[in-house]
């Protein structure tokens, strides 16, 4: 059997990222927790950088999609620590990036948060061709959380998500 939070959850889960539509908030590691009390249903989540402005759709579309689901009280919580990290994202939100045309990010954003080697990205593979023959051409692509590659195999630009 189902339970409230269960319920609630899957709807939220299945909200999709405002910016990169073919991931859901769930994908991208941005829901954090769902908590049901009394009828109120509290949700948190995380953006992936400070001053993210997807976050007020986001906000708007959880309020929508529990209301619609039979949640009457909802209330989103934005919850800023721990900062978002890209090792959050599901190996299934990875797997939609790529297919989708943007390159995922890769290694762990933790290993940079630590003490030692700082670990860096000699190559990004382009998500078309699978070329690791690629280069930046801004550091900012459609969005600040992600760069704007070139690949040279097959010439074609895409946008790659930052490690964060």
């Amino acid at each position: 059997m189902v339970t409230v939070e269960e319920r609630a959850w899957e709807v939220a889960a299945a909200v999709p990222d405002p910016e990169v539509p073919v991931l859901t908030i769930e994908d991208l590691g941005v829901l954090r927790r769902i908590q049901v009390d009394d009828g109120r249903v509290r949700v948190d989540i995380t953006p992936t950088y400070s001053g993210c402005p997807a976050m007020d759709a986001i906000r708007d579309d959880l309020i929508l999609a529990l209301t619609h689901a039979g949640f009457g009280d909802v209330d989103v919580r934005l919850v800023l620590s721990p900062a978002w990290t890209t090792d959050w994202m599901t190996a299934a939100g990875r797997r939609k990036l790529t297919e989708y045309g943007i390159a995922p990010p890769s290694g762990s954003a933790a290993a940079t948060r630590g003490s030692g080697p700082v670990p860096v990205v000699l190559r990004v593979r382009c998500p078309r061709c699978g070329s690791p023959e690629t280069h930046e051409v801004s550091r900012f692509g459609s969005t600040s959380c992600k760069a704007l590659y070139e690949c040279r195999s097959c010439g074609e630009p895409f946008d790659h998500f930052k490690a964060f």
